[in-house]
């Protein structure tokens, strides 16, 4: 075993050869441990890492897990993996070896989490326990398919109960008429919400916006980017997925908006961001709104399903939907299914009108 003692310091070292992904030969060495043990136990440990062994703890793995995501994934959608693991996953699970988490110890970490209940004294939502699980899942399924773990025990279980279907919440365009009228007074706020409402567009995709975006000839919006809050700090970056990358046709009379205000922002550059309004801003200009018009409180999200259920009661298809607000798959679209008009009594009138003529046929 390469451990040797510091003879000047008093403590252990470690120092060996490994063979690294690329198949070089590169040299380890770490010193500052108090015992050989621990030294020993670091030497099994980086091995183990190295070769990808599955012998290895659970939380060694997720160290893997994430350095494979590293670059894969938005830097908001890792930090919400890191939340997950390290709250609702690792307390559970670090010190068991990935390959022998059994079915059995799934079931025994799901009943620990349906137990819980916030200070209030109400469990998790199911929604939110579907999130959780999944996330374990999806860990699992990296060692299966890269790793050569055996079978995935999180879906062998299945999730913790069904999720419940939430209804859909949205405003009608009278209601968002009424409402835009106690943003009138504020301009670029005002502006704001006609781009969510108008033109379908996510939070993010909204407060990115610059001028350059913009092309008035052909009245259209291009929507390339998002603003993120991350870390204390506003990041640029990219869309949500590779379908919300697109060019939105504006309305005549948004296009007249959009061009009187931003021509009204004296000395901005093509790269700057036009609405210089904040996230939670928005959502206290959403609060005041629906108080001084006594419309219904919605989510700002939601406008953007509002966008949605107008262009259904306008008789747009499906797919021609899903391409305007950017949706990844139509089957996202089809979450609205219950607004898309209902074809059965079509349906009814042309079996009637087909017996009939079946009828009329069979008396001559």
């Amino acid at each position: 075993m390469p451990v040797y003692k510091d003879e000047v310091r008093g403590s252990w070292f470690v120092s060996f050869y490994y063979e690294n992904a690329q198949g070089e030969k590169k040299k380890k060495m770490k010193r500052g441990f108090k015992t050989k043990r621990e030294a020993e136990e670091f030497i099994s440990k980086f091995k183990l890492v190295n070769e990808r062994d599955l012998d290895m703890k659970f939380d060694e793995f997720i160290e893997i897990y994430l350095n494979d995501l590293s670059n894969r994934i938005k830097e908001n959608t890792m930090m919400t993996k890191v939340y997950i693991i390290n709250d609702k996953i690792l307390p559970f699970f670090k010190l068991r070896k990935m390959n022998e988490i059994k079915p059995s110890h799934i079931i025994a970490w799901q009943n620990e989490l349906l137990a819980r209940r916030d200070d209030d004294g109400n469990p998790f939502s199911p929604c939110y326990m579907k999130t959780v699980h999944n996330q374990l899942s999806a860990i699992f399924n990296h060692a299966v398919k890269y790793y050569n773990l055996r079978e995935n025990p999180a879906r062998t279980v299945g999730n913790m109960g069904k999720e419940k279907t939430k209804e859909m919440e949205f405003w009608t365009k009278e209601e968002y008429l009424k409402f835009s009228e106690s943003m009138l007074k504020k301009d670029g706020v005002y502006q704001a919400f006609e781009m969510l409402y108008w033109c379908g567009l996510r939070l993010g995709e909204m407060l990115a916006l610059t001028p350059a975006d913009f092309n008035f000839t052909k009245g259209t919006v291009r929507i390339n980017k998002s603003l993120q809050r991350l870390k204390g700090k506003d990041v640029i970056t990219d869309p949500k997925t590779e379908k919300s990358n697109r060019t939105v046709q504006m309305p005549n009379f948004l296009v007249d908006e959009m061009k009187d205000y931003i021509h009204r922002l004296y000395g901005i550059k093509r790269d700057e961001r036009i609405f210089n309004i904040t996230k939670s801003g928005m959502h206290y200009e959403m609060k005041r709104g629906c108080k001084e018009t006594n419309v219904k409180r919605i989510k700002i999200h939601s406008l953007r399903h509002s966008h949605v259920s107008l262009l259904i009661e306008m008789g747009f298809s499906a797919v021609a939907i899903a391409d305007r607000v950017g949706h990844e798959s139509i089957d996202i679209t089809y979450r609205y299914a219950h607004l898309f008009p209902t074809k059965d009594k079509e349906i009814a009138c042309k079996l009637d009108f087909e017996r009939e003529g079946e009828n009329n046929d069979t008396k001559e």
